[in-house]
């Protein structure tokens, strides 16, 4: 089997080249690549990419994540996130691959407390999400074959992410403040990626497993109680931290360009029971990764 990887370098696409490499030969490209176009802010040249390689596994962890800038960015973020996706869905028809492609919790509107299902209206909040949701009905309707992951609050050892950030925060300062009233669950890339191969070997084994699902990790927390969870855990591996208060604060104290959702609860009951699995509770990831990065 041939796996076509964009984004190999990101949090997620750096995992996936892992967690792929027992399902079959993987061309893990980046925007940087040369031998094959991986840029995604050329969809003519992402659609040559596949018709070259003839894959028969697209996965595309690639796109546009910067979520305020995409506010004053429009047009970049619909390249990525909808034009060049749009573009993939009709090469991976073409060729007869199953496209692969991960959305987020953006594509809701975050009112409310009880998880999102799939088949739950959407309405982004941003321009972020809306070029997600965007991406997402162009899959929809140009690619036969597909998974559809929406995923959210994703972290991985590789890269800068919110634990590293609140542990150098603690270091140096003696208090800090954290928003209470965002709710949802942080996801390891790991698990993502894991998942990721196990729902492609048995959507290619049957394709009628194809469509959208929701994959995150178990269980709800907040921004504030996850920093708590992280400078605890540090702590009892003995590092020194500085700070002595970890104040709450609502969203409305750190005003930015694109609002974010209150709500990322997502029910992921549809994605266990399809795929058989367990999706383990937030808190195991996330000391796995403190683990790795302070053992």
């Amino acid at each position: 089997m041939k796996i076509l990887l964009l984004g190999k370098n990101g949090q997620v696409g750096w995992e996936l080249q892992r967690a792929l490499a027992p399902l079959g030969e993987i061309i893990a490209l980046d925007r940087h690549s040369t031998d094959y176009c991986g840029d995604l802010t050329d969809p003519t040249g992402i659609e040559k990419t596949v018709w070259d390689i003839k894959p028969d596994v697209i996965v595309n962890a690639a796109a546009y994540t910067a979520v305020d800038k995409a506010e004053s960015d429009l047009h970049n973020a619909e390249l990525i996130n909808a034009t060049s996706v749009k573009a993939l869905a009709c090469a991976a028809r073409d060729v007869g691959a199953l496209l692969v492609h991960y959305s987020t919790d953006y594509v809701f509107d975050g009112s409310g407390e009880r998880p999102w299902n799939e088949d739950d209206a959407t309405a982004p909040l941003n321009a972020y999400g809306k070029t997600k949701r965007q991406g997402e009905e162009a899959i929809i309707a140009d690619a036969p074959h597909y998974l559809i992951l929406r995923t959210s609050w994703v972290y991985a050892a590789k890269g800068n992410n919110f634990a590293k950030t609140m542990i150098r925060l603690a270091q140096e300062r003696e208090a800090l403040s954290v928003i209470n009233d965002q709710f949802g669950a942080p996801t390891g890339a790991e698990l993502i990626a894991d998942s990721t191969a196990h729902a492609i070997k048995a959507t290619l084994a049957n394709p009628e497993k194809s469509g959208i699902y929701n994959l995150i990790a178990s269980g709800v927390t907040t921004w504030h109680a996850y920093a708590e969870f992280v400078l605890n855990c540090v702590r009892e591996k003995g590092l020194e931290l500085k700070v002595k208060a970890v104040n709450t604060v609502e969203t409305a104290a750190f005003p930015t360009p694109a609002k974010r959702p209150s709500n990322s609860r997502l029910n992921t009951s549809k994605f266990t029971s399809v795929f058989e699995l367990t999706l383990p509770e937030w808190k195991v990831g996330v000391k796995r990764m403190l683990d790795e990065l302070y053992n």
